[in-house]
């Protein structure tokens, strides 16, 4: 029989703080240095107690659970943690620090520590442990990486809308509670389907582990949730818009389509506009109570489809690419919000519009733009009764017509009440009018548009 001889453990380097990992919950998954920093005899301080781990540990410690209790938010937990910490180290020279899993997932006191320990000359050794990915992937026979994703269940229920990508697989980590789950839902479903699969994983890692299958609308029922809960969504089948850029790029590619490879800007302005129509007329068809969701999701995606090959066009002549076309309108979105994304009071919805136009202006400004008149900035290649729309509600905007006079100028009974019936009836006939002429009612509307601004700037000359 062959006898092997392990070789002794190397002692630990110099730290006044030692942060170990616990791993999912395991006694058998701890590491030999973590042990052997549970078990120097330096004073143990555990985040929480509430770990399946702590159960087989044989040794004294304190935690932090009080911490917990004495204030309100996780920010100031995790502050009030590491100042014990740090205090601990000064007192005897030497504290462990152990936390659940490893120290740097989901783990926001390591870092605090770290810097503070910096700050203050104090040696900081980190020693890893089995984060609870790993044995959550593995319960679910999943390969993270295929893509995986993990997220805090805390930063998600903050948002409206999940910031993730749903065409990769999705861990939902620490879902402590119901009513977190229930946050959690209502942004998820903003972005997959109620009856989207997904899993509910308990302690997993652990004897314990449990695997809770259920759709998506009912991933709240129930009262098990602690924190070593995880919730698993799979991906999206062809449903992100990452999908749709990659196959645009795709067919643009040298092994792609001929048709599309032959697109340029100039070729898809009327592809653009033609899916624009059909979406607007996918809307109106539910002017009698129809639902006709299918079709306007249908038409939305070939406006997308159209969109995001301008994009690829773009990015293949090295003029910008889909995040910069992104990154523009967010910025933009959230500067002329500042009723909502900063500290602005409004009283209501004119000085919401008031503040939008002053922003665009300064951003007119900022830009290096031309100044420009108050009809001005309506786009060329609008149809002529949209952009007489347009022209008209900047014309009152800047005092130059009336609604009321407009309305008077305009060729219509008084006793005939406006109705979007009537009104339909009424242009249906001056296009039959044109017709009869064999005038064009677009263009004569058009070029009335550009009379009435050519008069305007004369005037202001």
């Amino acid at each position: 029989m062959t006898h092997v001889t392990l070789p002794s453990l190397p002692s630990l380097p110099p730290a006044q703080i030692r942060i170990v990992g616990l791993g999912p919950g395991d006694l058998g998954d701890l590491s030999l240095v973590a042990w052997q920093a549970l078990t120097s005899g330096a004073p143990l301080i555990l985040r929480t107690q509430r770990h399946p781990l702590v159960e087989q540990l044989n040794v004294p410690f304190t935690t932090c659970d009080d911490l917990y209790e004495a204030h309100a938010e996780f920010a100031e937990v995790y502050a009030a943690i590491a100042a014990r910490v740090l205090a601990a180290a000064q007192a005897t020279g030497t504290v462990v620090y152990a936390v659940p899993g490893h120290p740097w997932v989901g783990e926001a006191t390591t870092r605090l520590i770290l810097e503070q320990a910096s700050a203050a000359g104090l040696a900081v050794q980190v020693i890893g442990g089995q984060s609870f990915i790993e044995p959550v992937f593995a319960a679910l026979h999943v390969d993270c990486m295929d893509g995986g994703q993990v997220v805090d269940a805390m930063l998600l229920a903050r948002r409206h809308h999940p910031n993730v990508e749903v065409g990769l697989p999705l861990l939902v980590a620490q879902l402590y509670a119901q009513w977190l789950a229930a946050e959690v839902k209502l942004t998820l479903l903003n972005a997959y389907p109620p009856e989207h699969p997904v899993t509910l994983i308990h302690a997993a890692g652990t004897p314990r582990q449990r695997l809770v299958p259920r759709p998506l609308a009912e991933m709240d029922h129930g009262d098990d949730f602690d924190h070593l809960t995880t919730l698993y969504l799979p991906p999206l089948e062809k449903g992100s818009f990452t999908d749709l850029h990659a196959i645009i790029a795709h067919l643009r590619a040298p092994e792609g389509c001929p048709w599309d490879q032959r697109q340029t800007l100039e070729s898809l302005r009327q592809d653009l506009l033609g899916e624009c129509a059909e979406v607007l007329e996918a809307i109106d068809a539910e002017a009698d109570g129809s639902d006709n969701s299918r079709h306007i999701a249908e038409e939305l995606g070939d406006l997308y489809l159209v969109a995001t090959m301008l994009v690829q066009i773009a990015v293949e002549e090295g003029r910008f690419q889909m995040a910069d076309v992104m990154r523009g309108v967010v910025n933009k979105l959230i500067r002329r919000h500042p009723h909502v994304f900063g500290d602005t009071a409004v009283t209501g919805v004119a000085e919401i519009v008031s503040n939008w136009d002053a922003i665009k202006a300064a951003e007119k400004v900022a830009n290096g733009d031309i100044a420009t008149g108050p009809l001005d900035g309506i786009p060329a290649h609008l149809p002529a009764l949209e952009k007489a729309r347009l022209l008209q509600k900047k014309a009152e905007k800047a005092g130059l017509l009336e609604r009321r006079q407009l309305a008077a100028t305009s060729i219509w009974p008084a006793t005939t009440p406006v109705t979007p019936e009537t009104l339909g009836q009424a242009l249906w006939g001056l296009t039959a009018l044109a017709h009869a002429h064999d005038l064009n009612a677009e263009d004569a509307l058009r070029a009335y548009v550009v009379a009435f601004r050519a008069a305007h700037r004369a005037a202001e000359a």
